[in-house]
């Protein structure tokens, strides 16, 4: 509703109320009913009731008595009140159908929104036992397991010839237990098999689930529905730990399990002291442990950052927001991951160095009272990834410059990012990085920056955005275009499936604030006019 209009129609709309007003009450001759005759129901109201008392508490005319003011400024007064009356109340429908509307998309998304089914070799009832496995080589080790490459056989392994036995790699005596080890399959392993530390869990398979249950949070239910069937349901009244619901961008546990632990390749020269006596007389470890089976990704984020270089603005970009959508799914499940580094990204490593401690877990006084607020400790870490990411490297590693400490560094010598990012990406990390939780956005909104940054423009304008409302045509469109791209290939594929996972994850205020920082920082960025 345009200004002119809702102030003629203010104008229009006061002086009615003003002609019956004035007139007074009408002159009843009958008697007045009964009190009891209306006690069941409010007395009427005349319509436009309401909106005189908006525009008198606009104006500030409830302390003035109407009846003395001169007639023309109390028309002017009441039509300009109502008139702008008219303007909020409209305002405040828009927000609400927009509201609404937000709401309506995400619950078409949220079902969508999960990670593609993918069998990786694995069928129904099988790999729930480590003799149904081929392990290859070590993938990598940190400070509670290793990491195996392994694949699954169609057919069980009784079914197959013998392997020959071969040593692990440390002049050790191999003893697989059971376990194919397999040469010539690097490209045809789909699986990674994580085997747990065991020095104090006990050789019981209840004792061993109940002290690395931290380990199954990630985990399908049809993880468990093997070895675990009998407690797959009731495990979070069992354990007290939450179950992880499955996301694009989460790794995913798909088989859980205990076994004997076997002397793999690489074992008495990369963590003997955890090997059971059974297997190195001097070591601390029990004799079964806990297994778990995931997807083998081709390599870490450090790893794909050392051979591929620094990525082009735009796909750093994307990569950031796939780092800030799984740190939001975690923050809405009351998970904290705290350990967030280039090394354990996209595979399930802890090697190399710890992560830098985000500033208020570093400076932190324990005491009585003291609580430690992990809910934006997660996207401090992703501000820091952003410069592995985008250059010139992880300040606080010293990478590219002299290293920050976390718990005493200020907001100023944070190191420029390279130019050619683009600035609502450069605010954007500057945000996530301070040192106060209360200033850092959420990872919900600094994701929503990141989504209207890339694909929002069209619906953003030129003039710093458009009011809220008007981005309801283009959530629409981008519903419909999702809905119609199931799959797509490459890195339209990832752009998909990034969009329906904004859109599942739609709330109204989260993308107020997230336009509204990109209001600020694009205003404060255009130049004044001359």
């Amino acid at each position: 509703m345009g200004l002119r209009r809702a102030l003629g129609l203010g104008a229009r709309l006061g002086r009615v109320l003003l002609r019956g007003w004035l007139a007074g009450p009408p002159h009843h001759t009958a008697a007045s009913p009964p009190a009891s005759c209306f006690s069941a129901a409010p007395s009427a109201r005349p319509p436009g009731l309401l909106l005189l008392r908006l525009a008198a508490a606009r104006l500030g005319l409830r302390s003035v008595p109407l009846r003395r003011l001169p007639p023309a400024p109390r028309r002017l007064g009441l039509g300009l009140g109502l008139g702008l009356a008219l303007l909020e109340l409209a305002a405040a429908e828009e927000e609400r159908r927009a509201a609404a509307a937000c709401r309506d998309i995400q619950t078409i998304f949220l079902p969508r929104n999960k990670p593609p089914k993918e069998t990786l070799g694995l069928v129904a009832q099988r790999g729930f036992r480590l003799e149904e496995y081929f392990i290859g080589q070590s993938i990598g080790k940190g400070c509670s397991g290793a990491v195996y490459e392994a694949a699954a056989p169609a057919t069980p392994t009784g079914d197959r010839d013998p392997v020959p036995e071969r040593g692990d790699g440390g002049g050790g005596a191999s003893d697989t237990q059971g376990v194919v080890e397999a040469e010539g399959w690097k490209e045809e392993f789909p699986l990674a098999i994580k085997m747990m530390w065991n020095i104090s869990a006990g050789s019981s398979s209840e004792g061993i689930l109940a002290t690395m249950s931290q380990e199954l949070v990630p985990a399908s239910r049809r993880a468990l529905s093997g070895e675990f069937g009998a407690v797959a349901r009731p495990r979070k009244c069992l354990f007290g730990k939450k179950w992880l619901k499955p996301h694009p961008n989460i790794i995913q546990v798909i088989r859980a399990f205990t076994s004997q632990v076997p002397l793999l390749p690489g074992a008495t020269v990369d963590y003997p002291d955890v090997l059971p006596s059974t297997l190195n007389p001097s070591g601390l470890g029990h004799s079964r442990t806990l297994f778990l089976v995931m997807k083998n990704y081709p390599c870490t984020l450090r790893q794909f950052l050392l051979a591929e270089g620094r990525p082009e603005p735009p796909v750093g970009a994307v990569m950031i927001l796939q780092l800030l959508e799984g740190v939001d799914h975690l923050v809405r499940q009351g998970v904290a991951h705290r350990d967030l580094k280039s090394d354990n990204i996209l595979v399930d490593l802890d090697s190399g160095a710890p992560p830098p401690p985000v500033p208020q877990v570093a400076t932190a006084m324990p005491g009585p009272g003291v609580v430690i607020d992990y809910s934006k400790a997660d996207v401090w870490a992703v501000g820091a990834l952003a410069y592995e990411i985008l250059g010139p490297g992880n300040p606080f590693y010293g990478q590219g410059g002299p290293a920050l400490d976390s718990r005493t560094y200020q907001e100023e010598e944070l190191p420029p990012l390279p130019t050619p990012a683009a600035p609502e990406v450069k605010e954007l990390v500057a945000r996530l990085l301070q040192r106060s939780p209360a200033k850092r956005p959420p990872a919900r909104v600094a994701a929503n920056v990141l989504h209207l940054s890339l694909w929002g423009e069209a619906a953003l304008g030129q003039a710093g955005g458009l009011p809220l409302p008007q981005l309801l045509p283009w959530l629409l469109q981008e519903s419909a275009a999702a809905l119609m791209t199931d799959r797509l290939g490459g890195t339209r594929r990832v752009e998909s499936r990034l969009k329906r996972g904004f859109l599942a994850s739609l709330d109204y205020e989260d993308l107020c604030e997230a336009v509204a920082l990109l209001r600020s920082w694009r205003g404060a960025a255009r130049p004044a006019p001359q």
